[in-house]
């Protein structure tokens, strides 16, 4: 759906529902005389009129200068349709100041005002407030006789008996205020009502929790804007949804009416913040029909179109509902509607109301609209075709069918589409000479390159009803039409092994393998741009051309005949390169393979000055870490092994900087011994100036060192160490007094296993 725009005062265009312009206009109309601020919020609510805050500003601005019969006309035009509790109490204070005065008939007015206000918002679970107020002015009431009196009590305690049943914020509070009431009128009769009542009351508090759940979730300070895709309104929009499934589900287990009010005014709030979203309305409209209320339903689809008067999705589903329950004019005035209002849609809304016509009025009446919309210039072949198949089909009359179609070919001839409509007709019919003969009078006029798709339903006709020959010399003559629209020195003339695939395919069945056709498909391909440069990656799913990938996929020159096959393409990793930092451009390195040879990578990065301003920005130790990484090429390093490492290291401190000389890279199928993993990396993270020895000794220091690795364990980015090294430290802290032994002989141990040397332990 568009959203509509405006022009603003520097010319340029804004967007009419941008909530942050909106506040700014409410904020300078506060500050504003009524008089000139009223042009301002007409023209925001116009824009926004299911904004609760922007009313209440409004009508309190109408308020603050006493235009009381002002006031009664905001607020005739936005209580019904904005069910929001600071508007409302807002309403009742209106009333009760209007009222003040008028003595006895005063106060009946403010208490109709105060029921009247309860039947529409009192479901609202911030209504606890309202009913508390409804309460203390009933027992502010004056009573003269006890008669007067016992009426005033009666009215109290069904008040407390609607509100303590009600979930609201206030619901405890107000059972706990109703329980006061029945013992201070009477013991006795309070043990009973409150008995009765406190199941009610209990199952009242239940649903309260679980409603605020979904309450929590709704924003209820946003504007009713036509939905833009953002996540954020899909999220709202998703919010009320589960609402609205929850209150369907009758938590509470009330009556029919009762829950149908209640869904009721869920749906209202619900329009107040998705006032433009089609589908709520439709849900809502249904949910009236459904519940044998049709009535309500044509007037929340009356109400959905004249906040969206250009959805034809709700036109069409009202005159549906009308057309359903009888109502053939309403339905019909509808359908004029569409037909005076949508222009762009012409066409498919005279087909619907040829169709509405038939079933309603009979055939005569859709045959002369359909006489009358042929003229239009704006008439379509979609027309004629429809008009034609639902005589063929509803009145079994294929010869009034076939010269509509005829009818419509003088005008339609260059439409493909038109053809191949006309073309199916004529196959139901088994008239295949006149279907030949269409084609041939249609593939006569049509220029090559909108005769593609007549050309294949053509071939296809011949191969499922054709002789052998004939089939031949439709394929090699629409191969000699289209080899028109390609380009110079293609071989488009020639027959391959994939032309015969089509002929001999039924539906989903094919007389070769996926792995056939997707070579197949490769190869005519190639065929066609067997003289163009074609780079590797520029390839249908990046393969040589030589020779195919066993798991690619075919391009298929006929899509609606061979479906593509669904296998998953992998990349070709026989191109990848092995990224260096340390690389120059127009550089090689040479890197030790595990055959003994050298190989070049290629150049990467922007030269030796970039990868030099790298080195500078991050930090020392991690420029430390890249330039000590030996360039690998070959087998993928055990990942395991290398974080068990990683996670035992100590980069020292006093070779940052430092160019590394020289990388021997470990033999294939060799790694560190375990004295490696549990000795010389060990030694290594002693190293350095930093590291000092605790005044416990080195048993002091392996029980930091434990505790260190303890903790590193638990945390997210930590990943489990190889079983091995594990069973080794294990063993190690077994060993009690021989532990510092066991720590001098690997640290003692040759090599390194970063370099890739051995080690060996003289543990």
């Amino acid at each position: 759906m568009a959203e509509e725009t405006k022009k603003g005062d520097d010319g340029t265009t804004t967007d009419m529902y941008n909530f942050e312009a909106a506040e700014i206009l409410v904020n300078e109309a506060q500050l504003l005389p009524i008089a000139e601020a009223a042009p301002i919020y007409e023209q925001l609510l116009c824009t926004f009129p299911t904004a609760a805050k922007y009313w209440k500003q409004y009508v309190e601005a109408h308020m603050a200068v006493n235009n009381d019969e002002v006031t009664k006309q905001i607020f005739s035009r936005c209580l019904l349709n904005c069910l929001h509790i600071s508007l409302w109490r807002c309403y009742i204070n209106f009333i009760r100041k209007v009222n003040e005065k008028k003595g006895h008939e005063g106060l009946e007015e403010t208490r109709k005002a105060f029921d009247f206000m309860l039947n529409y918002v009192g479901y609202d679970v911030a209504s606890g407030p309202v009913w508390l107020d409804y309460i203390s002015f009933l027992k502010s009431l004056p009573a003269s006789t006890s008669q007067e009196e016992s009426h005033r009590m009666t009215s109290v305690r069904k008040v407390y008996q609607r509100a303590i049943v009600t979930p609201t914020h206030h619901v405890e509070q107000l059972w706990k205020d109703y329980e006061q009431f029945e013992n201070s009128v009477s013991r006795t009769l309070a043990k009973g009502l409150i008995s009765e009542y406190q199941p009610k009351f209990n199952s009242a508090k239940a649903v309260y929790r679980e409603r605020k759940k979904f309450l929590d979730e709704i924003d209820w300070n946003t504007l009713a804007v036509p939905p833009t895709g953002s996540y954020k309104e899909e999220q709202q929009c998703m919010a009320w949804k589960r609402l609205l499934i929850f209150e369907k589900g009758n938590p509470q287990r009330v009556d029919s009416a009762s829950a149908n009010r209640r869904i009721t005014f869920s749906y209202e709030q619900c329009l107040m913040y998705l006032y433009h979203y089609p589908d709520i309305w439709y849900d809502y409209a249904t949910w009236h029909a459904s519940s044998g209320s049709v009535d309500s339903a044509v007037k929340i689809f009356q109400r959905a179109l004249k906040a969206l008067p250009d959805s034809e999705l709700l036109k069409y589903a009202y005159a549906e509902l009308e057309e359903s329950r009888g109502a053939i004019q309403p339905a019909k005035r509808i359908y004029e509607s569409l037909l005076a209002s949508s222009p762009s849609e012409t066409s498919l809304a005279h087909i619907q109301f040829i169709r509405f016509l038939r079933r309603t009025e009979g055939i005569e009446a859709a045959r002369k609209y359909f006489l009358e919309a042929r003229k239009s210039p704006s008439c379509t072949y979609h027309v004629f075709v429809a008009y034609a198949m639902m005589v063929f089909c509803v009145d079994k009359d294929p010869k009034v069918a076939h010269n509509v179609f005829e009818a419509g070919l003088k005008r339609f001839m260059n439409e493909p589409g038109y053809i191949l409509e006309y073309a199916d007709f004529l196959c139901r019919l088994n008239d295949d000479r006149n279907v030949r003969a269409l084609f041939e009078r249609a593939l006569s006029s049509l220029p090559p390159e909108k005769s593609v798709e007549v050309w294949k339903r053509f071939s296809q006709f011949e191969w499922t009803y054709g002789d052998l020959a004939s089939m031949l010399k439709v394929e090699e003559r629409m191969k000699e039409a289209l080899s028109q629209t390609v380009e110079e020195g293609s071989t488009a003339l020639e027959n391959t092994l994939y032309d015969v695939i089509p002929r001999y395919s039924f539906m989903d069945l094919r007389p070769c393998s996926f792995k056939d056709l997707d070579y197949l498909a490769r190869q005519e391909w190639l065929v066609k741009n067997i003289n163009k440069r074609v780079d590797k990656s520029n390839l249908p799913n990046g393969v040589n051309i030589m020779g195919g990938d066993k798991n690619s996929i075919g391009v298929t020159t006929n899509s609606k005949m061979l479906p593509l096959s669904t296998k998953v393409v992998y990349p070709d990793t026989s191109r990848m390169v092995i990224y260096d930092p340390r690389q120059t451009l127009g550089s090689e390195i040479p890197v030790a393979s595990t055959s003994g040879t050298t190989s070049g990578l290629a150049p990467v990065g922007s030269g030796t000055k970039a990868v030099d301003d790298i080195m500078k920005v991050i930090s020392p130790a991690l420029a430390t870490f890249i330039t000590n990484l030996p360039v690998i090429e070959g087998p993928f390093p055990d990942v395991d092994l290398v974080i068990s490492i990683l996670q035992q290291s100590s980069i020292p401190t006093g070779q940052i900087g430092k160019p590394a000389g020289s990388f021997q890279q470990l033999p294939a199928g060799q790694g560190p011994s375990t004295s490696d993993l549990s000795g010389s990396s060990k030694t290594r993270m002693n190293n350095g100036p930093s590291s000092r020895l605790p005044r416990d000794g080195p048993l002091g220091k392996r029980k930091n060192l434990d505790r260190q690795e303890d903790d590193e364990t638990t945390t997210v980015q930590s990943r489990p160490l190889p079983k091995d090294v594990f069973r080794l430290r294990q063993m190690h802290r077994g060993r009690g007094t021989g532990l510092a032994a066991s720590q001098t002989g690997s640290a003692a141990s040759g090599g390194s296993v970063l370099s890739g040397e051995q080690s060996v332990s003289n543990d």
